[in-house]
């Protein structure tokens, strides 16, 4: 746990690297095309409902209930969207802190093909939704107290970015699929807390999975006693 000051500081000073750049902008438009897609559909499938239901097209209305959901849902499931995105970038992300804090490890990577990032991907998404639906049970009962959804959520996606944002930097370079996972629980837990925190801030929210994703890179690395920097 002693790493992650350190991480996040490095991380932070490498978002100026023109490869982060573009990385980051392709996952902030494709993320948001996503959620505009979205909503689009949705317009026009509440618009056919709305002139079936009160007799008449309802253009304005459905524009507003759409952008309504879009919103809600963005703050919602941000997170799942621009994790799952960035699953096809994250090689990208990964390769250009390797190459500028521990070239020696470059070429030891191994370049995982894209029915496996998919595949990763989709397992990510779907423990994602899984572990949120458990958590909406728990937090159900939570809801008059307030804070209490906010912290079972908070803690139910910590754990599961700390588990993401570890794997995107350790399947590349592990020996087999025996091989023990680098990080600790409570180091995994509480890397992905402070990015699920990030991720609740507007603004920094674009930003957070970048940052997660360069962190973990250190985190994995100076684990093993790679300390060039």
């Amino acid at each position: 746990m002693k790493n992650i000051p350190t991480a996040l500081t490095l991380a932070l000073a490498q978002l100026t690297d023109p490869r982060i750049i573009r990385v980051l902008s392709k996952t902030i438009l494709v993320t948001l095309a996503i959620f505009a897609g979205a909503g689009f559909a949705l317009w026009l499938a509440l618009d056919r409902y709305l002139v079936g239901w009160i007799g008449e097209s309802s253009e304005e209305l459905g524009a507003i209930v759409a952008i309504v959901v879009v919103l809600l849902g963005g703050w919602l499931l941000f997170r799942i969207v621009a994790l799952a995105v960035l699953q096809f970038f994250a090689d990208k992300v990964i390769m250009a802190v390797e190459a500028r804090h521990y070239p020696d490890l470059v070429q030891h990577a191994r370049s995982i093909p894209w029915r496996e990032e998919l595949a990763n991907s989709a397992r990510g998404v779907v423990r994602t939704l899984l572990a949120n639906g458990a958590a909406l049970i728990v937090a159900i009962p939570l809801f008059f107290t307030a804070i209490g959804p906010a912290i079972v959520f908070w803690a139910v996606n910590g754990w599961l970015l700390g588990r993401e944002l570890q794997d995107m930097v350790w399947l590349r370079h592990r020996a087999s699929a025996q091989d023990t996972q680098p990080l600790s629980l409570a180091t995994r837990f509480l890397f992905g807390g402070i990015i699920a925190a990030l991720l609740a801030v507007p603004f920094l929210n674009l930003l957070a999975p970048i940052i997660g994703a360069a962190g973990a890179t250190h985190l994995v690395h100076r684990r093993h006693g790679n300390r060039n920097v």
